[in-house]
């Protein structure tokens, strides 16, 4: 089961967008997944992710808690402002405007830490910001929300505030407490959880994606512009914003990918949910859910060979100084 596990957590892009692509050109073949059930697949990701939450977790929130900051107040502005700004720039439709601003509101998922870790970037940052963001994220993603929407459609904040605590929360508090009674059992579950979450989010983008199928090719190339402009700007602004603050390059790559990376699974959800009345609310979050598990991985490879170079600059300065150092000596 670890070695099955690892392998699909592995080459999750790859079969997320493989399934993606099915469910766009044949449609038919993934209809029988409802999207009344991506309320309870993402609940079940939740709940894994809260099966790897330890208290020692958070002791990063008590003993950094400026990073923490930083990383909070990044998450809830720059992207809702990117997303807002090129929505606008590219004059989205009510509907795709309300699913990229939701994707850009909403805070960073498991994915983050996962990309962070591969990227070897500040893996205990990146987990502390997902953690305080996800806990913010009842009241600051349906509040934003309605900050940047209000003028275009009608939010429902109370009811975008109760379905993040019954979909996000409840299902992380109880995957914790869980894991904090009976941690000797869940141990071995934990093994099967990244083929849980790699099935659960696969169906949630083929059922929005599949039923969908025919706004998504007649929005065009726009919608998917605009998402992965969103991902890559965010990416960008992370890096840039820890190289203002002079920040070690492992936060900054921390910072980089907990910004530019969405639980966009959340997204499409809350779309589904807030924006009965809006079809196309939900596609960005199904693009977003594809596009950024192919853009992590390919980070990660940029993030680690950034940090090789800087470890044979290392050697080589190292290396001319023992060289100086000794013909100094000979002189």
């Amino acid at each position: 089961m670890k070695k099955i596990s690892s392998f699909i957590g592995k080459y999750m892009a790859i079969i997320v967008l493989v399934v993606a692509a099915l469910a766009l050109f044949k449609p038919a073949t993934c209809l029988w997944i409802q999207t009344s059930w991506i309320n309870y697949l993402l609940m079940i990701v939740m709940f894994g992710m809260g099966l790897t939450i330890k208290p020692e977790d958070f002791v990063t929130v008590f003993t950094r808690p400026k990073d923490i900051l930083i990383g909070c107040l990044a998450q809830f502005t720059i992207m809702p402002i990117l997303a807002f700004l090129l929505g606008k720039a590219f004059g989205l439709e009510a509907g795709l405007l309300a699913g990229v601003i939701l994707v850009g509101t909403c805070p960073g998922g498991t994915s983050s830490n996962v990309i962070t870790y591969l990227s070897e970037g500040d893996v205990a940052l990146s987990v502390g910001m997902t953690s305080v963001n996800t806990l913010l994220a009842p009241l600051l993603t349906p509040v934003i929300t309605y900050l940047f929407l209000r003028t275009t459609v009608s939010v429902d904040v109370l009811a975008m505030f109760i379905s993040i605590i019954k979909v996000v929360i409840v299902p992380i508090a109880l995957g914790f407490v869980i894991n904090h009674f009976f941690g000797k059992y869940t141990a071995k579950v934990k093994e099967a959880l990244p083929l849980v979450s790699v099935f659960a989010i696969t169906m949630i983008v083929a059922a929005v994606v599949s039923h969908n199928s025919e706004q998504i090719l007649t929005t065009g190339a726009i919608i998917f512009l605009v998402v992965i402009l969103h991902n890559l700007l965010g990416y960008g602004c992370g890096l840039l914003l820890g190289k203002l603050l002079k920040l070690p390059l492992s936060k900054k790559k921390a910072l980089s990918v907990e910004i530019g990376m969405q639980n966009s699974g959340l997204a499409t959800s809350l779309a589904a949910s807030a924006f009965p009345d809006l079809a196309m609310a939900t596609v960005p979050g199904a693009i977003f859910s594809v596009w950024h598990n192919i853009s992590g991985a390919l980070l990660a490879n940029v993030y680690r060979r950034m940090t090789e170079d800087k470890d044979q600059n290392v050697k080589i300065n190292a290396s001319t100084d023992v060289e100086a150092e000794e013909k100094s000596n000979l002189a």
